[in-house]
Parts: structure tokens; C-alpha cells; sequence
């Protein structure tokens, strides 16, 4: 996986989890399913790019 792409994909990941406990903070339950999405965006590419780089190699 490339540097930037990996850097990306965890970022996003981490800009849900803090979402995500933002909103359960001030129960802004809006905020937190956003949260989560975002955090299995992110999930989900890293996956996929672990898939693409194992038939890389």
C-alpha cells in the first residue's frame, strides 16, 4: 500500500472515531452514526488496498 493512500485511509478512520465520540459526549446522535460511517469508510479501503497490494506480490 502506498504511504499516502495508507496515511489517508487511516485518517479517515481516526477523524470517525473522533466523531464518533463527540457525539456520544454531547449526544448528538446524528454525530455519532456519521462517526461510524466513516470509520468503516476507512476500514473498508484499508482492506481493500491490503487485498490489492497481497496479488501485487
Amino acid at each position: 500500500m502506498g504511504a499516502g493512500k495508507k496515511m489517508k485511509h487511516a485518517a479517515e478512520t481516526a477523524k470517525g472515531k473522533a466523531k464518533e465520540a463527540t457525539g456520544k459526549a454531547t449526544g448528538n446522535e446524528s454525530l455519532t452514526l456519521k462517526g461510524k460511517a466513516e470509520q468503516v469508510k476507512g476500514d473498508s479501503m484499508q482492506a481493500g488496498q491490503k487485498a490489492k497490494d497481497a496479488f501485487k506480490h
